[in-house]
């Protein structure tokens, strides 16, 4: 889609700030994911210290990728994005972007440590306090405030589908949050969750599964909608395929979440459910997947010549791997192996480092010189050390997951031939050790690679090139 707008001012001002807390929060939650793979291997690094332990860590971890690095980048992405394709300014202006901006950070770092302080209403997936999910929830509102606001206020008739996407993202995930979160408030630091038993395991996967599926995938491939197209210089391949793609997705992806709990109390019928819907959730994601590549037909050669196409394009890959994986593994009969493993875990990350992180990384590398007025990155070679870095960091954990999990599933079921469990449970773990040490190494090869592309955003914000001519003949080539 091609549009005018050179004559309409933007506020950017704001998105720079959520590009620079994106990148911050990606690293710290990175780090964090890092050290608790290695606390898994060497359970010394827990350091008998309550507020350091891999339980109190880990949903230290989980916040800081997924709503911490992940919403700063859905954040800057959609606010540049809505502004560009409706050819107007941000509704509220710098004003009300920044109440959203400076309430997140601080809601990140009070969530945070609440977590370490071990406060917590001990569910899997829910905002530490009562009064948190409530701070939470006004964000929100002033986000679909300032999105909805912007698209209402468009010079631009026809509504791009990359904000179909996001809008469907913030609605549902206002839904998600309000329905998981209930509870009943005691005090200041504690509250009781309204859901108990099977219907709270239900109402937490109804919440967690789509959590994955619009604020990790719809949010996501509206940030593929958009870049994807401006990196190649292509229209989208199939606009048509892309309106199917989102009313299919977000139809049948809020029934998928009972696939979570197969071989539970949960009713049979509710884990048949689950698992069809899942299944049928493969067409409408290939389809995407497909828009997303068949987007480069006649531009190819730019996977060469340009590592931020590569980034793009390498996450509409991975994307496609692990919505065809997901499918599979809700079938019961795949599950009955898999369930409670370390492949679900290699799953998981070969679809947030993979398709969320990739993407985010190819998203920013294209904003920051956009946002800074610089003709293009400090260095585009740098993008590629840190593509490779990541990539063989990805391939080492996810195929180390997948190793230790099928390995995990099939000693857990082997039977001898009195019909008595041949292995105890601490010989599965002393198994899977090996593995656990490969997979915080590819960790840390991602981490590796997010610190170049510090570096490399560092330098393009103060304006130095560490090759004019690569850059420039990088920058004719777009």
């Amino acid at each position: 889609m091609s549009i005018n707008t050179e004559a309409t001012p933007y506020c950017e001002d704001v998105i720079k700030k959520f590009t620079l807390a994106a990148v911050f929060w990606g690293v710290v939650g990175f780090l964090a994911g890092d050290f608790i793979a290695w606390q898994l291997a060497f359970p010394v690094l827990n350091l008998d210290l309550e507020w350091t332990s891999f339980g109190r860590l880990r949903p230290v971890h989980t916040s800081a990728v997924i709503f911490a690095f992940g919403g700063n980048v859905l954040f800057s992405t959609s606010l540049y994005i809505v502004q560009r394709t409706s050819r107007a300014s941000l509704f509220g202006g710098n004003g009300l972007g920044n109440f959203i901006f400076f309430n997140f950070q601080a809601l990140i770092v009070v969530a945070a440590l609440t977590y370490v302080l071990g406060f917590s209403q001990g569910q899997e997936y829910a905002e530490p306090e009562w009064w948190i999910d409530l701070w939470l929830t006004v964000i929100w509102v002033a986000y679909l405030i300032a999105f909805a606001g912007t698209i209402m206020k468009r010079k631009e008739p026809h509504i791009y589908v990359a904000n179909w996407f996001f809008f469907a993202m913030i609605l549902t995930i206002a839904m998600l949050h309000l329905g998981n979160n209930i509870a009943v408030p005691v005090s200041f630091m504690k509250s009781y969750n309204v859901f108990g038993g099977v219907q709270n395991a239900m109402t937490q996967w109804w919440y967690g599964h789509n959590a994955v599926g619009f604020f990790l995938t719809a949010g996501f491939l509206g940030i593929m909608y958009y870049f994807v197209p401006k990196r190649a210089e292509r229209p989208v391949y199939s606009y048509r395929l892309s309106i199917v793609h989102f009313w299919a997705l977000i139809f049948l992806y809020i029934w998928a979440g009972p696939h979570h709990l197969h071989y539970t109390a949960l009713p049979d019928w509710a884990q048949t459910l689950g698992m069809t819907f899942s299944v049928m959730l493969w067409m409408p994601s290939w389809g995407g997947m497909i828009n997303g590549l068949m987007t480069l037909s006649g531009a190819w050669d730019k996977l060469r010549t340009d590592p931020v196409m590569r980034f793009l394009v390498s996450s509409v890959a991975f994307y496609g791997m692990s919505t065809f994986e997901g499918p599979m593994m809700s079938i019961k009969a795949v599950n009955s192996l898999s369930h409670y493993t370390d492949w679900g875990i290699g799953h998981v990350h070969s679809g947030a480092l993979g398709w969320v992180a990739f993407v985010s990384f190819g998203a920013l590398y294209f904003l920051v010189p956009k946002l800074w007025g610089r003709k293009e990155l400090y260095s585009l070679k740098l993008v590629g050390v840190h593509f490779w870095i990541a990539t063989i960091g990805i391939v080492l954990y996810i195929t180390a997951m997948w190793i230790s999990g099928i390995m995990q599933g099939l000693m857990w079921r082997a039977y001898d031939n009195l019909g008595f469990l041949q292995y105890s449970f601490i010989e599965t773990v002393e198994a899977m050790r090996p593995y656990y040490i490969i997979r915080a190494i590819g960790g840390l090869l991602f981490v590796a690679g997010s610190l170049v592309m510090v570096y490399n955003i560092i330098k393009t914000i103060k304006g130095d090139v560490a090759d004019e001519a690569y850059a420039s003949a990088a920058s004719g080539a777009r």
